[in-house]
């Protein structure tokens, strides 16, 4: 009779991880998807190279944070420390670094715009609104869908101050520009935050390479993770699932980088 071999759990966990990066790399092509279908309302006239970072910057954003999420996979769990001191590889992974900040700073420009266009609107009136419904005019459901005018909406905007952004055809109750607005918002203070954790990450992968810890980041990340889970649960509340669900994992693929740096912490510390 053969044995049963045993649960290997440390494979288990293995899989999972990098499952959970499987699924952000998904989402790129989610938010593609969704960002495409909102820049052809919001940029009806057509979106030139200068405007797609507006545009898409949800796609491109979590493009350049993949690649930086492996880069800290390679550095904190695959990698060891003779091989992360060679010079061609520290010269790869600043390279990548590099073009990834790039790409996440700019995107947090994109997220910074994608809020002022929110506040870019004017007032609308018009005499019988559902008398629109076919001239290719959107209504706001979330930042990033504007589904088009139909009786069923337009019987909901009917006597509701209404606000137009400028130059566009899309349409919606003060309240709804309040709602989308507070969501750009969030996008804005989301982004700036995940800079602050990788910049301490950063600081803690280069101290540990040099058999240090910064002790203080146990102190400031756990506020800053704090502000992450509750955009995370803004979203759910406020905002689209694919918002919720994109933070969250991001969350969850975050906590395996710190698990892997308290290994390396644990597995490198003097006995």
């Amino acid at each position: 009779m053969t044995a049963t071999k045993p649960l290997n759990l440390d494979h288990i966990f293995r899989v999972f991880k990098y499952t959970i990066y499987a699924v952000l790399a998904l989402n790129i092509l989610l938010f593609f998807q969704e960002e495409s279908l909102a820049t052809a309302k919001t940029f009806s006239q057509g979106i030139n190279l200068e405007q797609i970072i507006h545009g898409f910057a949800a796609t491109i954003d979590t493009a350049a944070w993949l690649v930086l999420l492996l880069i800290f996979e390679l550095e904190t769990s695959i990698l060891d420390d003779g091989t992360l001191r060679k010079p061609k590889v520290q010269f790869s992974l600043m390279s990548l670094r590099v073009f990834s900040y790039g790409l996440i700073i700019y995107a947090l420009y994109g997220y910074f715009n994608k809020m002022l266009m929110t506040y870019n609107v004017l007032p609308f009136a018009a005499g019988d609104l559902c008398g629109l419904v076919g001239q290719g005019y959107s209504t706001i459901l979330t930042l990033d869908e504007y589904p088009l005018l139909d009786i069923q909406n337009c019987n909901v905007l009917t006597d509701q101050a209404l606000l137009k952004l400028n130059g566009q055809q899309v349409i919606g109750a003060t309240s709804d520009w309040n709602d989308i607005q507070w969501l750009a918002w969030v996008d804005v203070i989301n982004s700036v935050t995940w800079l602050a954790v990788v910049a301490i990450l950063e600081v803690d992968v280069w101290l540990q390479l040099r058999g240090r810890t910064l002790y203080l980041s146990k102190i400031i990340k756990p506020g800053l993770y704090s502000i992450l889970f509750l955009a995370a649960v803004y979203w759910g509340l406020r905002g689209d699932f694919l918002d919720f669900w994109d933070a969250f994992v991001w969350l969850v693929a975050f906590i395996f980088i710190e698990m892997n740096l308290f290994q390396w912490q644990a597995e490198t510390s003097p006995s």
